[in-house]
């Protein structure tokens, strides 16, 4: 199975920083989701109860970072990762993670990860 169902710059605030200056209010996090998932059923019926919802996804992931407090994007990463592949059934998922404001000369900076059971 190679189906991909992706999101690209979800933009979501976060409180998240090890720094003294990150820990007062939020600030913007993107992430770039690409979720394994067999569209088939869903392509065969039309039917959005047999898709990967990306607006469900995003409005989770929306609910969950609003209330996290991590230090680390790594550590962030990794649950936004394992809640889409337990809560949505993803077979696998890449998920980067940008923080735009973090250094002042550097457009972002962030993780890339992947997790789950990807095709070969």
């Amino acid at each position: 199975m190679t189906d991909i169902v992706f999101i690209e710059g979800l933009r979501l605030d976060a409180l998240i920083g090890v720094h003294d200056r990150e820990r007062h209010a939020p600030q913007p996090l993107l992430l770039d989701i690409r979720m394994h998932f067999d569209n088939r059923i869903a392509a065969s019926s039309d039917s959005l109860a047999d898709a990967l919802d990306y607006e469900a996804v995003s409005r989770r992931l929306a609910d969950y970072v609003a209330q996290t407090d991590f230090q680390l994007v790594e550590t962030l990463a990794e649950c936004c990762a394992d809640l889409i592949l337990t809560e949505f059934g993803a077979r696998g998922v890449r998920l980067r993670l940008s923080k735009p404001q973090a250094l002042a000369h550097a457009a972002a900076v962030g993780v890339e990860i992947e997790r789950g059971r990807f095709p070969a």
